[in-house]
């Protein structure tokens, strides 16, 4: 059954540049701005990656002009980790980093497993076909956790 939406929610993979974006991204394009929604990585070495761009645009979701950015790094900017009503951790080594951070916070991590698409795939078709899949996991997952999106 679905649950209201949260006032806010952080996603975390490993490098901010698949998963946690196009979490981020379909997120907001979903739920509008009732939510505020954020996402980072646990290292920050990578920049968006373009077929994320692809499938989420098709979706009408733009994250050409998302910035990567580490746990490390949102703390350097201000953004207070105790200060999200959820985190959402969509890899192992994320799930990890997440629960060591707020140990000590009165904060809700959950763990949804979606598949890493990078290096799956031989050609451009083949790879589109991956990123799909793990797109349509997130897209899932918010139906599931949040209900259908307003007007769909």
């Amino acid at each position: 059954m679905a649950e209201a939406l949260p006032q806010s929610v952080l996603f975390c993979c490993d490098h901010n540049a698949v998963r946690s974006p196009m979490a981020e991204g379909i997120m907001k394009k979903f739920y509008g701005t009732d939510t505020y929604v954020q996402s980072v990585g646990v290292h920050n070495d990578l920049e968006i990656d373009g077929f994320s761009v692809a499938v989420c645009a098709e979706l009408d979701v733009e994250l050409s002009r998302h910035r990567s950015r580490s746990f490390d790094e949102m703390e350097q900017w201000g953004d207070d980790l105790s200060s999200f009503d959820l985190v959402i951790a969509l890899s192992p080594a994320s799930r990890h980093r997440a629960l060591e951070l707020t140990r000590y916070f009165h904060l809700d991590v959950e763990y949804w497993p979606i598949l890493d698409p990078t290096g799956l795939g031989e050609g451009r078709e083949a790879k589109l076909t991956q990123f799909r899949a793990a797109r349509d996991q997130i897209t899932r997952h918010l139906i599931d956790r949040f209900g259908p999106p307003p007007g769909r």
